[in-house]
């Protein structure tokens, strides 16, 4: 009984309790809502009659340059910023007017085709009602992408422009380094800042509009490529009045002459001081330092560009020269350093296979990992060689081996080639005629651009064979789908032992499409 009066007390204290409570219906739906707020209107009437909103634009305009891809940040200021970036976002949030009067609290950006020049952001806000309502709304606003031209880029088409130029020059019969270098500024984006490149005949013309561009392109073929470089002015204009006055600056460039996998006969002292390296060596490696290697030991010796430059040397033979052997056997020595294996190798040359001169050449090498019996290499043939050096006449001629061997030699179809299933980008230059115009007809022309494709199908031979190399490459798959005929079989029997890249070390360019597409 008691717990039965319990019961019924502590319920009449609960209804009492409720009925003490003041309660107001709401003015428009009639739903009761608790009246010590002061609100006559309940939470969801005041969300569809209340818009916070109101004054904020649903639409609004991006300016975004086609040409260097970059966004207007009014009024001046032309901005970096890749689509759905943070720095895309802020940019899109300044833009909007009236985002201060409320509370911002979050941002998002909503799928769009990256061709359709819309942007959509969705945007979830707080603001107060009436006094002491609070309410939350999320709507959306769409960008609409203006393509046009920032003044930077109208300046490229204005001749004379250029406040800054930087000329790179490399003095070699090929173009592999230039070729290396190019995707080396595509991939690092080192010439947004330029405004025009021109090609010349032993390197590129770089053209800035202020000076730190130039100097900053500088620093990043320091790190790069062995170079040295020299600064000079040229006064345009002077006012004695003011005291000002207008300078035009130019930065020449000039690259080792040395190229990876060239021939190389190291001064004596040089070679003393880089742990006493033979002085005929092979260069295996470029990049801010040239590496040598000597394929008889496996000793391998950075040098430093400062120290090439303050007792320069060319090579004594480049890549243009190589010749191929025929591997009749490969005794592998054992001793191995990195990716090299050192093995003696017998070899014949390729145009003494079945004739009356048929001398073989028993050789230290250091591709014991790659050859073997039947295989092609391409090296040098020193023996009955005349080369004009007066750092080869210093060396002991009884010492030399007949030949140094280089590279393995893969035989390529030309279908195959030219159906790779990659690709290379390429900058977008302004090539000039190389030679004047009187003296230039169209048998120089047909040269020149036969040579120009040999040293790209060369580069791109080197990326297929080198995996280091291709570390600092960007490779993009390729439009063109590999087909071969019914009589091809011989073609394809030549190219098995080829290398190819692997479909996972390409990178699809519809990854890095932007608004200009």
């Amino acid at each position: 009984m008691s717990n039965y009066s319990n019961m019924h007390t502590h319920d009449g204290q609960v209804t009492q309790n409720q009925q003490n409570q003041a309660t107001v219906l709401c003015c428009n739906c009639g739903v009761p809502m608790d009246g010590s707020t002061g609100l006559v209107m309940c939470y969801d009437c005041i969300k569809l009659n209340v818009d916070i909103t109101d004054g904020i634009p649903r639409e609004s305009n991006l300016s975004f340059c086609r040409n260097c891809e970059r966004f207007l940040q009014p009024p001046t200021n032309w901005i970096k910023a890749e689509l759905e970036s943070r720095e895309l976002l802020a940019l899109c949030l300044r833009r909007l007017k009236g985002l201060n009067k409320i509370r911002l609290i979050d941002a998002a950006f909503i799928w769009t085709e990256p061709h359709s020049r819309r942007i959509r952001v969705k945007l979830t806000v707080q603001g107060e009602a009436f006094q002491n309502a609070i309410i939350q709304q999320s709507f959306e606003v769409e960008y609409v992408v203006i393509a046009m031209q920032c003044p930077d880029c109208a300046k490229s088409y204005t001749a004379h422009t250029w406040n800054t130029s930087l000329q790179i020059r490399q003095k070699v019969p090929h173009k592999r380094t230039f070729l290396y270098l190019e995707q080396l500024i595509l991939k690092y984006n080192a010439h947004v800042d330029t405004i025009s490149i021109k090609e010349n005949k032993d390197g590129l013309d770089f053209y800035y509009s202020k000076q730190n561009y130039a100097v900053k392109m500088l620093d990043f073929l320091n790190s790069t490529v062995p170079i040295k470089s020299k600064k000079s002015e040229e006064l345009i204009s002077a006012d004695i009045h003011s005291g000002t006055s207008v300078y035009k600056f130019s930065f020449s460039v000039e690259i080792a002459p040395i190229c990876k996998d060239d021939l190389v006969v190291l001064p004596a002292k040089l070679a003393k001081s880089m742990g006493n390296i033979s002085r005929l060596v092979l260069c295996s490696k470029i990049s801010n330092s040239i590496q040598f290697i000597d394929p008889a030991n496996l000793h391998i010796e950075d040098l430093q560009a400062s120290v090439y430059w303050r007792h320069p040397f060319n090579s004594l033979a480049d890549v243009t020269q190589l010749i191929e052997f025929i591997v009749l056997d490969v005794e592998p020595t054992g001793e191995r350093k990195g990716k090299y294996l050192m093995a003696d190798v017998t070899c014949v040359r390729a145009s003494d296979m079945g004739g009356s001169s048929n001398e073989e050449f028993y050789i230290r090498s250091h591709l014991g990992g790659l050859l073997h019996p039947g295989d092609s290499a391409m090296g040098y043939y020193i023996k009955n060689s005349n080369f004009n050096s007066d750092l080869y006449e210093e060396l002991d001629t009884n010492n030399i081996a007949d030949v140094v061997l280089v590279k393995k030699h893969y035989v390529r179809s030309n279908k195959r080639a030219k159906n790779r299933n990659w690709k290379l980008k390429r900058m977008a230059n302004e090539r000039k005629d190389i030679v004047a115009t009187e003296v230039l007809d169209s048998r120089q022309a047909r040269q020149e651009q036969e040579r120009a494709e040999k040293d790209y199908e060369m580069f791109l031979q080197d990326l297929e064979e080198d995996d280091e190399l291709r570390q600092n490459i960007n490779l993009y798959k390729s439009d063109k789908i590999n087909q071969v005929n019914e009589g091809d079989d011989d073609e394809i029997s030549e190219d098995e032992d080829a290398p190819q890249i692997d479909i996972d070390e390409l990178l699809d360019e519809l990854d890095e499409m932007t608004l200009d597409g």
